[in-house]
This record gives C-alpha cells, sequence and structure tokens, in this order.
C-alpha cells in the first residue's frame, strides 16, 4: 500500500500547474496523477444509481416517523375524545382523528429528522465528510516528502489536501474510491484546507 497526498482543485489547468510544481521539486511523473470526480451521488455505485444504499440524511427517518405518529396519534386522540364527549360523534370519527393525527405525525417527524446536522470546519486529520467534486491532483509519496507534496498542492491552489493509503500502479491511484470519506492531512495548516 502507498501513501498518497491528493489536492482538490477547480479546474484541469489549475491541477496540472500543481503538477508541474510537483515536477520541478523532484517529484517522478509516475508518482503523480490527475483526474476528474463526479459531484456525490453520481458514481454509480449502484443498479438504481447512487453511491449508498440509502441517503445519508434520511438514516434516522424512521424513527422521526415513529416518533411523531406516535406524539401527533395520542395528540389526536386526546382532541378527538374530548370533541367526542362535547359533542356525541360518531367512535369512527375518534379513530379517524387518531389515524389522521398518525399519518400527520409521521410525516412531520420524518421530515425533522433528515435534517442534517450543521456544518463544523474541518480540522487536520478529519475526515470532511462528502467528498467534493473537481479535478483532483494525486501524488505518491513516503514520509520524508509527504510534507513537501502538501506544501506544494497548497501553493498551487489545492483545497481539501487530504492524506490517504492506497494501490499506486503504473503512475494512477487504482482502487480510488470517489464515495470513500477524504481525511484531511496534518502537514498543512487546517485553515488552507477548509
Amino acid at each position: 500500500m502507498s501513501l498518497i497526498v491528493a489536492a482538490r482543485f477547480d479546474s484541469f489547468p489549475e491541477a496540472e500547474a500543481a503538477g508541474r510544481m510537483l515536477f520541478q521539486k523532484g517529484f517522478k511523473e509516475e508518482d503523480v496523477s490527475i483526474f476528474f470526480v463526479n459531484p456525490a451521488g453520481q458514481h454509480a455505485r449502484h443498479a438504481v444509481g447512487g453511491d449508498h444504499a440509502a441517503s445519508e440524511g434520511a438514516k434516522d427517518a424512521h424513527k422521526g416517523a415513529i416518533i411523531g405518529a406516535a406524539t401527533i396519534a395520542v395528540l389526536g386522540a386526546v382532541l378527538g375524545a374530548a370533541i367526542w364527549m362535547v359533542s356525541g360523534i360518531p367512535l369512527w370519527a375518534l379513530i379517524i382523528f387518531v389515524a389522521v393525527g398518525a399519518y400527520i405525525g409521521s410525516l412531520g417527524g420524518a421530515m425533522v429528522a433528515t435534517k442534517q446536522n450543521s456544518k463544523r470546519p474541518a480540522r487536520p486529520g478529519q475526515d470532511i465528510g462528502m467528498r467534493r467534486a473537481g479535478v483532483l491532483t494525486s501524488v505518491r509519496v513516503v514520509p520524508d516528502t509527504e510534507t513537501l507534496a502538501s506544501q506544494i498542492l497548497l501553493q498551487a491552489g489545492g483545497k481539501d489536501i487530504e492524506r490517504a493509503g492506497g494501490q499506486w500502479k503504473n503512475g494512477d491511484w487504482v482502487d480510488f474510491d470517489a464515495a470513500n470519506t477524504p481525511v484531511l492531512s496534518d502537514k498543512v495548516p487546517a485553515k488552507a484546507t477548509e
């Protein structure tokens, strides 16, 4: 397994300029790879599309639906019982109050549960969540050249400078998986990687 440092750029010319800077500092052509990373969700890892079997934002929706359904069903039952006792409406109307309350509560609870956590600034050594789209310049390094490669990528305007381990063959990072969460490098200032 090789040690790899990579940075995201907005365009191929920027990524290629970073590659030239790496070559000028002694990195070999077979140790630098430049490729495009599609936006999240567009990597076709599943037959119906997408990167994951379930949406990350909706992973707790079922819990919210259950809590919402139970809460609003109870409120519907209490409201329906009060109206039933005062007005003498039929029992089936009370059942409808409970059912409608449960349905509305499940929808509301699921929606509340799908809210994503607020974004926190990333720090070195921390994963940054979903990989952003762009052109990735990756460099195979050894521990002695890791800091230099990270600094060159930073100077070239690289964003989300990451450190990874992977298989490197014939000048390419062959086991790169765009759906994997990148981990920021600790060899450059945190502010520069945000």
